[in-house]
């Protein structure tokens, strides 16, 4: 199984960085208001990034934490294929 990191972005214009199996499919619970604690009110969202995938979780959360430790610049960056 692969996984993904993944940045969407709220109507609030908040990025949401999280990791899942299927970006597309954790979308759409985010915007049902069954995603993480975060996205309650925050929805709906728009997927704005999916990383390539990763075979380990724990790789896949490596990335996802040091990509939550960005400013928003530097998420726009990778958003935009700027950065790696």
């Amino acid at each position: 199984m692969s996984w993904y990191v993944y940045i969407a972005k709220s109507r609030t214009n908040r990025y949401y960085v999280g990791i899942t199996t299927d970006p597309q499919k954790r979308i759409i619970k985010h915007n049902s208001g069954n995603g993480s604690r975060f996205a309650i009110n925050q929805g709906p969202f728009e997927l704005l990034y999916t990383s390539d995938p990763f075979i380990e979780k724990s790789d896949a959360r490596k990335r996802e934490i040091q990509i939550k430790k960005w400013t928003q610049e530097k998420k726009e960056n990778l958003i935009n294929g700027e950065w790696k």
